[in-house]
């Protein structure tokens, strides 16, 4: 069997292509099932993200790579010619390795983000819910969960915040020494402000506000972080109690002005504001960071920061990468000695059925009176001819055909020179 990882990215694929290919969680299983009908693979599972859509897959050999590619494109109903310049794969050990770098952020947009981790585990149960997760796709997850984690903890990948959102959080933790007991303001309700919040949430901050021009909007957010949501009219009498403001929105004018802050801080009796200005035109008047007791960022602040956090990653991707290969390595001998087993079984039943034959006959003739020592005599007799009949027959083929080699692994597996140095000793 061998192991194929095919699939389009952010790299390979514009978003209009990726929003074709994409498969809908609440299908998945549907599809992994339609997939095994189709007897193309003897395994599978199937990771959809925005960024992301591949079929790993356990099939008996690489010529039915064409026919995976005529499913996906007939399941998404799309021309092959357009989607296959935004096609790549991986096979078996490349297909290991590559399972694993996803696992660990090493292929993401944003190098080392561990919500893919989070993906793949999905992914993972929901194939084996679909009955399409068997023993060498789960053994593949599992060592790719496990060099993710490694990666995790043995490499700095992770440690530095490489998105404005992340990094703007990060920054609060200097300004405050205790920022689970801030009150966050967020001006704005879209996909960054959505971020900024959650980071929030995790550093452990559950007072906060959303602030937006359209309420129904802020009110989304607030309700799933569990927050207050205001106009942005409201915004004034936030500030009062906000510790901190992120703001990002579509203005094309200032919607804080150094009035409004400075009459902010006074009534807090200046205990600190840190403002963080992302937006671009910006949010926030510039003199407001002259003011005392406010500490204001905008987003070049922040991209110095990032730019600094980004190579720092890459260079702990460096010794992520040697954790990957190493995993991939060990994947493939696992799934190597894997394939002696099947071998091994049956050898062992054919063994079994020879010796129970024999046996069979043996206790036959004793019962009928026969000579116990002749009974054994000729079951030993037999045993050792039929069990060598074949692997001798094999040896002489292989001899006449000028194949030494299969002599030399017989000699390897039967320990033959063992016995030979034992005879000596």
């Amino acid at each position: 069997m061998a192991i194929l990882a095919l699939g389009i990215n952010h790299k390979t694929a514009p978003v209009a292509v990726r929003e074709r290919v994409a498969f809908s969680p609440d299908r998945a299983e549907l599809v992994l099932a339609d997939l095994m009908s189709d007897k193309m693979a003897s395994e599978a599972a199937i990771l959809s993200t925005c960024n992301r859509t591949e079929v790993y897959c356990s099939m008996a050999d690489a010529i039915e790579e064409r026919a995976l590619v005529d499913w996906l494109c007939a399941h998404h109903n799309m021309p092959a010619k357009q989607l296959l310049p935004c096609l790549y794969s991986h096979w078996n050990e490349a297909a290991a390795a590559h399972v694993m770098r996803v696992a660990s952020g090493l292929d993401s947009m944003v190098l080392g983000e561990p919500q893919i981790f989070g993906q793949l585990k999905r992914a993972y149960g929901i194939a084996q819910k679909a009955s399409s997760m068997g023993p060498e796709l789960g053994r593949l997850f599992r060592q790719a969960f496990t060099v993710a984690k490694r990666v995790r903890t043995q490499t700095g990948i992770g440690a530095s915040p490489v998105s404005v959102a992340s990094a703007a959080v990060t920054l609060a933790h200097n300004i405050f020494s205790e920022v689970r007991n801030t009150h966050a303001l967020l001006i704005g309700a879209g996909e960054t402000i959505d971020l900024a919040a959650r980071h929030l949430r995790s550093a452990g901050v559950t007072r906060m506000t959303v602030a937006n021009r359209t309420l129904s909007k802020a009110q989304t957010l607030a309700t799933e972080m569990e927050a207050t949501a205001i106009r942005l009219e409201a915004i004034p009498d936030a500030l009062l109690k906000a510790d901190i403001v992120i703001s990002s929105t579509g203005s094309p004018l200032p919607i804080l002005g150094k009035g409004a802050v400075e009459k902010a801080i006074k009534a807090r009796k200046h205990r600190p504001i840190f403002m963080v200005d992302i937006a671009v035109p910006r949010d926030i008047e510039p003199e407001v960071g002259r003011l005392a007791d406010v500490y204001l960022y905008t987003v070049d602040d922040l991209k110095e920061i990032i730019d600094e956090n980004v190579r720092s990653r890459q260079d702990a991707a460096q010794d992520a990468e040697a954790i990957v290969s190493a995993g991939a390595a060990e994947f493939m001998r696992e799934l190597k000695a894997l394939e002696a087993v099947s071998t091994l079984k049956a050898f062992r039943s054919q063994t079994e059925r020879l010796k129970q034959l024999e046996m069979q006959r043996a206790l036959s003739a004793l019962k009928a009176g026969e000579d116990p020592e002749a009974v054994l005599q000729l079951l030993a007799h037999n045993l050792t001819n039929k069990w060598l009949h074949t692997p001798s027959v094999r040896m002489r083929e292989a001899s006449a055909e000028g194949r030494p080699e299969v002599l030399d692994l017989v000699q390897e597996l039967f320990g033959l020179n063992d016995f030979d140095v034992a005879d000596k000793e």
